[in-house]
């Protein structure tokens, strides 16, 4: 079988994707596989460098990597693909209309406001806005332009600077809690992974360096494990996540709050999702196995679905 491992793309995340395809690279079952490595640098790579591939292995981010659309132009092509579906990349990579769908569902996350220019945020009531907050592109990853603000009057320079990475900013309650980080594989919930870096929060180099995060497995309480799990799963299920997905959470008091759902995570050396299934057992080689089976399950039964419908 022959298998397009698609890393790099166009959007802010590209050095991401392409430590995330070159990990795939180099972990494929090679005497089941035969991996074609596919750098995407601009859209039309997409058409002209995937011909013959069965499968599209995606270690794409951010912008047309995780969005919908590089799922919508492989449908079109009639190539199956890792991951979840049109619909659920979209819905995942748009933070404000994921936070609704999960609220309308009583998944707690924290408030939050959405501004698309430095004019709308200026109609915005401030002294409404508990400080501190979180500023960050509404569809951007790998905490890109994210941060954090404490006071009304350095609002503005943060919204103006997460604007450079999106065309929508969502400005959110910070929860000063312990993150975590829930990995789901095949309707499967991994060890949970509890996250303490060195710096403000998890940013770019917390999450990519080498020692400036503490990342360790964490046994929760009978009762909060089950709460954790339930509400990492409500996730999932909710905006329809298919063979692989991890839900970002903070944990206060308590209560759990879920910050965002990532349909295609990081799979770099220093990736939480394949930490949280080496601790299961899983190695790295076994995983991307079951990513890929996954997957052509799920394509395979979508395409009965859309056959059935039309007859």
């Amino acid at each position: 079988m022959k298998v397009g491992i698609m890393m790099g793309g166009v959007s802010s995340e590209r050095e991401v994707s392409l430590q995330t395809g070159k990990q795939m690279m180099v972990h494929l079952n090679k005497s089941k596989y035969s991996p074609i490595s596919i750098e995407i640098k601009d859209k039309r790579d997409l058409i002209t460098k995937t011909e013959g591939i069965d499968i599209a292995l995606l270690a794409l981010h951010g912008a047309f990597g995780e969005d919908g659309r590089v799922q919508a132009t492989l449908d079109t092509l009639g190539i199956p693909y890792t991951g979840s579906s049109v619909l659920s990349s979209s819905i995942c990579m748009d933070k404000d209309m994921s936070k609704k769908l999960l609220r309308q569902e009583g998944v707690r996350t924290p408030d939050w406001i959405i501004v698309s220019s430095l004019e709308e945020l200026k109609t915005v009531d401030t002294e409404a806005i508990e400080f501190p907050v979180v500023v960050k592109p509404n569809s951007g990853g790998s905490s890109i332009g994210t941060q954090i603000v404490r006071s009304a009057e350095l609002l503005e320079e943060a919204v103006l600077a997460a604007l450079r990475w999106d065309r929508h900013v969502m400005i959110e309650h910070y929860i000063d809690g312990e993150e975590l980080t829930c990995s789901i594989l095949d309707g499967e919930l991994l060890p949970i992974i509890s996250i303490k870096p060195n710096a403000e929060f998890f940013d770019y180099v917390s999450k990519y360096e080498a020692g400036e995060a503490e990342e360790q497995i964490v046994q929760l309480t009978d009762k909060l494990q089950d709460e954790v799990n339930e509400v990492a799963l409500k996730c999932y299920l909710t905006l329809k996540c298919s063979a692989y997905a991890r839900v970002d959470l903070m944990l206060k008091d308590g209560s759990v709050y879920v910050l965002e759902v990532n349909t295609l995570p990081g799979m770099t050396p220093t990736s939480l999702f394949p930490q949280s299934a080496r601790a299961a057992g899983i190695g790295y080689e076994e995983l991307l196995e079951r990513i890929i089976t996954a997957s052509l399950e799920d394509r395979s039964r979508e395409n009965l679905r859309i056959v059935g419908e039309r007859s």
